[in-house]
């Protein structure tokens, strides 16, 4: 895991929806006009888009998802209880793991077999801490089975071979009696695994070994050669495992096309379903050092300016990979993004623990806004992270649990897992910070598959509230997240200062008008 070190530049929201608008200053008190085309069909927007990201880092695993069997803390098989119920309520689709760059240091034998016996090491890439490898296969797939998730695999590329890969891979989908199914089951599970997707090796332009673009090609191949699924289910079709190359970092433009490049005249000994992208939102410079709270509205708008360039290189890595791939058989899997932040005073600094804003709830439905208008191609990303570790879901202290602003965003998105993305129209407006001008309401429409028509509406402005008229429309029920303040977040002593509220339209001419207060996120159902 490494940020996008890039240099800052003010965007306007280039997509204001996908035919592209521009975007007029827009009276305060105004009101925002968002027209929904319902009759056209747009792609799917893939449920994988919200998926989530577990490394082995801080207290992401240890103490956030795994506190052991004999912990006093209620947990099922040592997965704390609190934490999969809350989870649950995301329906997660995926969740990827090990890593990040814990996975091209990871062998996978570590984590398998009694507790005991299981090699101790230390965590180089994450506060040189000592990894247990407590938590393992049998852990993780556990883990994912009681939240309803999937499981994205991250194989090890760096520091591992194409065997191990190959026969992690045996272990964990084989259903025959060969000798790694017959140790999977010795070890407790006797039936075999889905592994939907894979991916093959972690940022190897970096923490994954410093490799070349075409050092990493030549790698992937051999990889994507050998790992097999043995799971029958996962061999052909819309089943079948999904193998992710990586992609671009930052500006450079050599991974994902040199990977494009080799799919296009590849031979059948091997094949990839997609090709990653990371970026990170950290506003400027490296090491991240945006304060997680106490900000003031520069600070914020230089955030949210950064967000926004999610657009931008998802268009510059769609232009790659159209000219090698027009039929769009590849997929991209956005497998890292969020806010990265100075660490919270006081912590490890290489556990990257951080406070969880409103802002951060906004930063969060902007990027699931510009996946949703990439749907034609973006159809897996991953939220880094989970828990206790970056922009977080959930944070976690000893017993004590508490779920963030960006928690309740995923949560009120859920409606547009799978649903069908409709355009809209809309002029954005914008708000001044200084020299700054920022789009003040992004807005997002999709078709579920009972027909409801769901909106996304963002009010960015940190001060004003807007109004937004939907015409065709009589009615519009849902949750808004605001707070008191950009900077608010929730903790264990006060838990509810950022949390959803029940909000509503009103039926006014020939559409249904909503009220939206400042620093807002809105999810709406509405109808006619």
């Amino acid at each position: 895991m490494k940020p996008i070190a890039k240099k800052f530049r003010t965007v306007l929201l280039a997509a204001t929806f996908a035919a592209g608008l521009s975007v007029p200053a827009l009276a305060k008190d105004a009101s925002v006009e968002v027209a929904i085309d319902t009759a056209t069909t747009g792609p799917v927007i893939d449920k994988h888009i919200f998926g989530q990201f577990a490394e082995h880092l801080g207290t992401g695993i240890y103490g956030g998802v795994w506190v052991g069997k004999d912990s006093p803390i209620p947990n099922v098989r040592g997965i704390r209880t609190d934490v999969v119920t809350a989870l649950k309520a995301l329906k997660v689709p995926n969740v990827r793991w090990p890593g990040g760059c814990f996975a091209d240091e990871y062998h996978w034998r570590d984590g398998i077999g009694p507790a005991d016996k299981r090699r101790v090491q230390i965590n180089t890439n994450w506060g040189g801490v000592p990894e247990s490898n407590a938590f393992g296969t049998h852990e993780f797939m556990d883990f994912a089975e009681q939240i309803g998730s999937e499981a994205y695999i991250s194989v090890n590329i760096g520091s591992g071979t194409a065997a191990e890969a190959s026969a992690w891979i045996e272990y964990m989908t084989a259903e025959k009696d060969t000798t790694l199914a017959k140790e999977r089951a010795a070890n407790g599970h006797p039936a075999p695994w889905k592994v939907p997707i894979l991916g093959l090796g972690n940022e190897n332009w970096g923490c994954g070994g410093a490799m070349s673009a075409d050092h990493y090609v030549e790698e992937m191949k051999r990889f994507a050669n050998f790992t097999r699924n043995f799971n029958p289910a996962q061999r052909e079709g819309a089943a079948r495992m999904k193998r992710i190359a990586v992609g671009w970092d930052s500006d450079k433009l050599d991974y994902t096309e040199e990977v494009m490049k080799a799919w296009s005249t590849h031979v059948y000994s091997w094949d990839i379903e997609g090709v990653s992208l990371h970026k990170y939102t950290v506003g400027g410079g490296w090491p991240p050092v945006r304060p997680a709270t106490g900000f003031g509205n520069d600070e914020y708008a230089l955030m949210i300016a950064d967000t926004l360039t999610m657009d931008t290189l998802l268009k510059k890595q769609k232009a790659i990979m159209d000219k090698y791939d027009p039929a769009k058989k590849l997929l991209i899997a956005v497998d890292e993004w969020g806010a990265w932040l100075a660490p919270t005073p006081g912590s490890n600094p290489g556990f990257l623990q951080q406070q969880n804003s409103m802002r951060d709830g906004v930063i969060a439905a902007l990027n699931l806004n510009i996946f949703a208008r990439h749907a034609d191609r973006v159809k897996i990303a991953n939220i880094a992270q989970m828990i206790n570790v970056l922009q977080a879901m959930i944070l976690t202290d000893g017993s004590k649990m508490v779920l963030t602003p960006t928690y309740h965003v995923f949560k009120m998105y859920v409606p547009f897992q799978d649903a069908q993305f409709a355009p809209v129209k809309f002029a954005a407006g914008e708000y001044t910070v200084g020299d700054r001008k920022l789009p003040r309401v992004d807005a997002m429409a999709a078709k579920d598959k009972g027909g409801q028509v769901w909106v996304s509406l963002v009010n960015v402005d940190p001060d004003a509230g807007t109004s937004v008229t939907i015409p065709g429309f009589r009615s519009a029920s849902g949750e808004v997240l605001t707070a008191p303040k950009v900077d608010s977040v929730n903790t264990f002593a006060a838990p509810s200062v950022v949390a959803p509220k029940a909000i509503s339209g009103k039926a006014a001419g020939g559409g249904v008008t909503i009220a939206l207060p400042p620093r807002s996120v809105t999810v709406v159902k509405v109808s006619k």
